[in-house]
């Protein structure tokens, strides 16, 4: 049975799609089973995965209505080695149709029931924003990633997500759980950021991943490719810390 973790934040540009692409391929060249869906509406994580949003039949959309299930819908990344659940700018319309839906923040859920003992891991990329989607993304999820970076505005939005998580865990999905902070876009040569880094190391303990994402033009320069990091330039420190990220991870799930 699949591992299903949310990519986080309400901030926007804090690393989140270049978190879920990078760690889907990290965990594939670890020979992990994994499916990325790809919930924001820019379709982002779809484009850094190597598909063509413009040229999709179907999306994610459809699943959210009800009008496809996962399996017809899902795509491979030839780059990433691993399924995609691609999403482009119709999505932006679930949104408004979902409101009068049956469980509307259960649909994603409930369409992954079917799908879910063919992947080890299902990871998505939510917008940032709290929205239908998001709350879609959270309810389907075992626990939540969250990428941060190492700034005082980081810190403030951190409180609101966290209050979020607790909200839902409390009254739509008992499952949910803090999986992580990752630390992304660091920089060591700044005092902030070291101070920043110290302060979720005190107040959050192990929940904070070891593994810490530097800032990295390689990673920065992949979606233009059309692919993850990882695979653009294996070499690069931001794609070694994404595949020691990816075995972090298969390591802290053992602990689940």
């Amino acid at each position: 049975m699949a591992k299903i973790f949310c990519v986080a934040n309400q901030k926007g540009g804090v690393g989140k799609t270049t978190t879920a692409v990078n760690l889907a391929a990290g965990l594939a060249q670890l020979n992990q089973r994994v499916l990325l869906a790809d919930l924001d509406p820019q379709g982002n994580a779809t484009m850094g995965a190597g598909i063509n949003k413009a040229t999709l039949k179907e999306t994610i959309y459809e699943v959210l209505l009800g009008m496809s299930d996962i399996k017809s819908v899902r795509v491979v990344s030839e780059t990433g080695n691993f399924d995609v659940l691609p999403a482009n700018r119709e999505l932006a319309g679930a949104e408004v149709e979902m409101v009068d839906l049956e469980n509307r923040e259960k649909r994603l859920k409930n369409a992954m029931a079917s799908i879910a003992d063919e992947y080890d891991f299902i990871l998505i990329d939510c917008p940032p924003a709290l929205s239908l989607l998001t709350l879609n993304g959270l309810c389907a999820a075992n626990g939540v990633i969250i990428p941060m970076q190492c700034e005082y505005y980081a810190l403030e939005g951190l409180s609101d997500l966290v209050n979020t998580i607790k909200k839902v865990h409390a009254n739509l999905n008992t499952d949910l759980k803090i999986i992580g902070l990752l630390r992304v876009m660091f920089d060591p040569r700044m005092t902030l950021s070291q101070q920043v880094s110290a302060e979720l190391e005190q107040h959050f303990g192990d929940k904070v991943f070891k593994t810490v994402i530097p800032r990295n033009v390689r990673l920065a320069e992949a979606p233009s490719y059309g692919m993850p990091g990882v695979c653009f330039d294996p070499a690069s420190k931001g794609a070694q810390a994404y595949i020691a990220f990816g075995a972090e991870m298969v390591e802290r799930i053992k602990s689940m």
